[in-house]
């Protein structure tokens, strides 16, 4: 079996705690895929609005989901506190990838619980045409 594997950027430029919630929990007792991605969700929500941006106001144009991956490495239960670093990488015209680590918040060591990345493209709503991503926005997200 094939398995995905996500090549994390070195560093993060921003990181939020999210506490796992009862209604994340699915029938296993634990995190299940789609509250996983929530989770992600959420992490990105909060990225952009660090920099000023959300989906639907990204400098001149809108943002959309164009593919999703997730690496889980460990289960994710109720209570349990992550720690989600954020980063965007691999820009070109149309858009660029955020990556996304997952960590449980233990007081000795976080522990990994998965890793993503979703394919972010520059949409305008508009003409409901892709759209070029604004240069402004790399420069935000690619300063240090």
């Amino acid at each position: 079996m094939q398995r995905v594997k996500i090549l994390l950027p070195e560093n993060f430029s921003f990181s939020t705690l999210l506490t796992v919630r009862i209604t994340d929990i699915n029938y296993g007792g634990h995190v299940g895929n789609d509250s996983f991605l929530s989770l992600v969700h959420e992490a990105r929500q909060q990225f952009l609005l660090h920099y000023g941006y959300t989906e639907l106001q990204f400098e001149t144009v809108a943002l959309i989901m164009a593919d999703a991956m997730i690496e889980f490495k460990k289960e994710l239960v109720y209570g349990d506190v992550v720690k989600i670093s954020v980063a965007a990488d691999g820009f070109d015209k149309l858009g660029f990838d955020i990556f996304y680590l997952l960590e449980v918040v233990h007081p000795e060591k976080n522990i990994i619980a998965g890793k993503a990345k979703t394919g972010m493209l520059c949409f305008d709503y508009t003409t409901k045409k892709l759209a070029h991503i604004p240069e402004k926005a790399i420069a935000k997200f690619t300063t240090k």
